[in-house]
């Protein structure tokens, strides 16, 4: 039975509708959450094995902000990019394609893998006024306070897309896997959320389309970072970091700020790697005062 959302009484007060986009050959499933009339547009793109699901919490505290959230190629209800093989390249032209298509002139917004493919997208050439990254990815995930288990990790997402299809599809679905995945990100000690939170990942951590597509994602996520990037964006950006983020330490993301040309660094305490199920509330008020308009000379 699905764990009831701490944040559905907000939710349920903002309008939200699904649509279907044709982006590269593909078809690309986006809801739209939010007035239709409102001054700001994000386009935000969730992170690795997730799905617009995952980025809820967050918009549930923008009301007045119009939120284009896509499953990226590949996960949720969004098919695989035909005839590509899913690197970071092909995501990144993915975005930018789906931008222009459905929101130009659009803020963009990334967490984890989705902060790579969006700062891969606007440096090299996305338009955009604005950039928010949530929990991005500012140093290499084997080089994390949780290296080793990384190194397990590749080796788990290497054996599921050589095995045979059917054991390696099980491995790579397994329920127990998933859930210890979860917990090992979890950082809150209320129980009533942290069975949201493993709900979530239990729903919806493996509705990627294939294990192929899975790896290549995978392989993308941890050979790239954000620093790779980061030199080559000229919009203000916004780095909402979490101090106990386990896959990039707070210390990384501080050297990744200065890294950007105008950059304003955020700092959640007591959250990790899931500062969009743990702390909606305060990652959108860093938002909303991040895109609030400023007089001349001042952010």
């Amino acid at each position: 039975m699905p764990v009831a959302s701490p944040y559905s009484s907000l939710l349920a007060e903002i309008p939200v509708e699904r649509r279907v986009a044709p982006v590269l050959g593909g078809s690309t499933a986006y809801w739209t959450y939010g007035p239709a009339d409102a001054s700001t547009t994000i386009v935000a793109v969730h992170g690795f094995r997730g799905e617009h699901h995952g980025l809820e919490p967050v918009v549930a505290h923008l009301p007045d902000v119009r939120v284009i959230s896509p499953d990226l190629p590949g996960f949720g209800e969004t098919p695989p990019l035909p005839g590509r093989r899913h690197d970071l390249a092909a995501y990144a032209e993915w975005l930018t394609a789906f931008v222009a298509a459905v929101a130009p002139g659009a803020v963009i917004l990334g967490h984890s893998f989705g902060s790579i493919v969006v700062s891969a997208a606007v440096a090299g050439g996305l338009p955009t006024p604005r950039v928010i990254l949530v929990n991005p990815i500012g140093a290499p995930a084997l080089e994390g306070p949780r290296g080793v288990l990384t190194r397990l990790a590749v080796f788990y997402y290497w054996a599921g897309a050589k095995l045979p299809e059917g054991l390696g599809e099980g491995l790579l679905r397994n329920g127990l896997i998933v859930r210890v995945m979860s917990v090992s990100m979890a950082k809150t000690h209320d129980a009533e959320l942290r069975r949201f939170i493993h709900d979530q990942h239990d729903t919806y951590f493996s509705r990627f389309s294939d294990r192929d597509v899975l790896h290549d994602a995978f392989v993308a996520s941890v050979s790239n970072d954000v620093r790779r990037f980061a030199p080559r964006i000229a919009q203000p950006t916004l780095l909402v970091a979490a101090q106990k983020d386990d896959i990039t330490p707070i210390e990384a993301e501080r050297h990744l700020a200065t890294l950007f040309r105008d950059a304003e660094l955020v700092e959640i305490p007591d959250v990790g790697h899931l500062i969009h199920y743990e702390t909606p509330a305060p990652a959108a008020e860093a938002i909303r005062r991040f895109l609030a308009p400023s007089a001349p000379g001042t952010r």
